[in-house]
């Protein structure tokens, strides 16, 4: 039994949105592809700059992973800045640090100036340990977060209701509402003369060469031409830089539930150990506050989900005193080969925003001031830190390796392995992929009994789907595409639906 509505807290406390689909042909100075926290922070920046950028959202803004994240706003990235220093040299580590820290304060000096009610806290964050042989590890990770210039120290007691062994504490770091963030964010894009597309799916991108524009695509057959173009979805809609290698999709969870504000920890923590787990509050009205805990990362299409929901609450009611689950969601993230996210111009007068490893909040605000900086003209001198044509192949190597080998594994495997059943075996409220017609199909059965059958290949790069038989979709192991059980896409890189097949 999975507890708790299904529904991300972030959605269920802040307002719909309803910006019009495009209709017709446009022609735009900037199209940025993507409505969450890159995207509009992207498109803000350029119309505060005096461009007038037209946003191209295939859902909702602020409704895909900036609607299900943790709200968690923070320079301090667990175990990257030794790592930075150590092969990048410690000024490389500090144009890090500094552009994370300014994205913090920028995202609180926004949201003071615009007035907005999004629920922001001053916190320090915490990245701990519970083992004692990772603790020497972890002071030498306070020491280079320390050289790197932000404000850190290594401690042993937190307010934590469970010991740890130690803990890097940064001062200073915010947590906050995304989505009533992003909301205003979008109105004042508007009230400066840019323009927002909800229910737009940008399906084709023709890049244009000289001083020709870019040509998009839309599912409705809508046309915009664009000098500049921004793809600020999760993953991109286009492949550069072999981007299909270089990013490695993962799943986490998170489950909240109220707690009195006096059991309140007071900060937010989090942990690499126990397979992730990542701890805040949020006001919750009423002597109470809301207490997040996000863990159980595992790659989308491989996990059993109701396990991982399971042994989430389990360890949330074995530290916390807790009741009943108000809110569970889950989200998905995408690794980069070398931990740093890919931010910048991948071919002429195209950019990305993307791989954003967990820490998407800060990430996501960065992106926004960097991109906005390029098209410009006023380019941060942190840039090519996160430049996505950048080659550190003694950083990058092992990782792009090992994610090409385990999705070519994948590729064969689905394709050889035995697959038993028959739609006739598919259960009410059940899917799996079988061999029908000759072909790989995957088959789910509703409640009603009725069957729903389309190809199992993802219309990305055609890796097999997986069934996730609690969320009832399609998920893509390789790159993260996810579909509904009729096929229709419901995240990318897939830009296209699952084609149906007869039962």
């Amino acid at each position: 039994m999975i507890e708790g509505t299904a529904q991300s807290y972030w959605m269920a406390s802040s307002d719909p949105t309803s910006y019009p689909a495009l209709t017709g042909s446009a022609e735009v100075d900037v199209a940025v592809v993507g409505g969450g926290i890159a995207g509009l922070s992207t498109a803000w920046e350029l119309a505060r700059a005096g461009r007038s950028p037209v946003v191209l959202e295939a859902d909702r803004i602020a409704a895909g992973v900036t609607g299900f994240t943790t709200g968690r706003l923070s320079a301090a990235h667990p175990w990257i800045y030794k790592p930075l220093r150590d092969s990048l040299g410690p000024d490389t580590a500090c144009l890090y640090a500094r552009s994370q820290q300014e994205a913090v304060e920028h995202v609180e000096r926004t949201a003071r100036d615009l007035g907005v009610d999004c629920d922001l806290e001053r916190r320090p964050s915490h990245i701990y340990v519970e083992s004692p042989d990772r603790v020497d590890e972890l002071k030498e990770e306070a020491e280079a977060v320390r050289e790197a210039g932000l404000p850190a120290s290594f401690v042993t007691d937190t307010d934590l209701p469970y010991p740890v062994a130690g803990a890097l504490r940064v001062e200073h770091q915010v947590q906050f509402h995304p989505r009533r963030y992003l909301l205003a964010l979008a109105e004042d894009l508007v009230r400066r003369g840019g323009r927002v597309h909800e229910r737009t799916r940008v399906v084709d991108l023709t890049e244009g060469a000289g001083d020709r524009p870019h040509r998009l695509t839309t599912a409705g057959g809508a046309v915009v031409t664009a000098r500049e173009v921004v793809i600020a979805t999760l993953f991109p809609i286009v492949e550069h830089a072999l981007m299909s290698f270089r990013l490695t999709p993962l799943r986490e969870l998170v489950v909240a539930a109220p707690i009195d504000e006096d059991a309140d920890p007071g900060a937010m923590y989090i942990t690499r150990q126990e397979n992730t787990r990542s701890v805040r509050t949020a006001p919750y009205g009423d002597g109470r506050r809301l207490l997040l805990i996000t863990g159980e990362s595992f790659a989308p299409g491989d996990g059993d989900l109701a396990r991982h929901h399971r042994d989430l609450v389990a360890w949330a009611r074995e530290h916390f005193k807790i009741g009943e689950i108000a809110y569970w969601w889950s989200a998905q993230d995408l690794d980069t080969a070398d931990t740093v996210p890919y931010v910048g111009r991948i071919s002429d007068r195209v950019h990305v925003a993307t791989g954003f490893a967990r820490s998407g909040m800060s990430h996501g605000v960065m992106s926004g001031r960097l991109l906005a900086g390029l098209i410009t003209g006023n380019e941060p001198e942190w840039a090519h830190l996160y430049d996505p044509r950048r080659a550190r192949p003694h950083r990058e190597a092992g990782s792009v390796l090992g994610t090409g080998m385990t999705n070519m594994r994948r590729f064969v495997e689905d394709r050889v392995r035995s697959r038993a059943g028959t739609l006739d075996d598919i259960r009410p409220g059940t899917g799996a992929v079988i061999r029908h017609r000759g072909r790989h199909c995957a088959a789910y059965r509703d409640e009603e009994g009725e069957p729903h059958v389309v190809s199992a290949r993802c219309t990305h790069l055609a890796c097999l789907v997986a069934f996730n038989d609690v969320e009832r979709v399609w998920e893509c192991p390789c790159h993260g595409s996810r579909f509904g059980v009729d096929g229709t896409v419901l995240q990318g890189p897939a830009t296209t639906s699952l084609e149906p097949v007869d039962p």
